[in-house]
């Protein structure tokens, strides 16, 4: 099976919650990573995401590490939207 791996900054501008991230994440940019496999059997190359995963500054006293942590791509979703209606407040 063919896979690949994509990868996007996102910025957020206030503080959020993300579901399966167990505490407030600060303001600024999150480099997002997504693992797709080829949709096999088609006549044209077509992907679907398997995992989402977002890499964060680690938990307390640890600000100086990063983790990567495996999300729900509707749990970005969210957290985004709910950061774009909280800048036009």
């Amino acid at each position: 099976m063919v896979t690949r791996s994509r990868r996007e900054t996102i910025h957020f501008q206030h503080n959020f919650l993300l579901k399966g991230v167990d505490r407030l994440l600060p303001p600024g940019a999150y480099e997002v990573i997504t693992d797709e496999e080829m949709i096999e059997g088609l006549s044209f190359p077509s992907y679907r995401r398997v995992a989402t995963m977002i890499v964060v500054p680690g938990e307390a006293p640890h600000h100086s590490s990063m983790e990567m942590i495996s999300i729900s791509s509707v749990a970005l979703s969210d957290a985004q939207r709910e950061d774009a209606v909280a800048t036009r407040e």
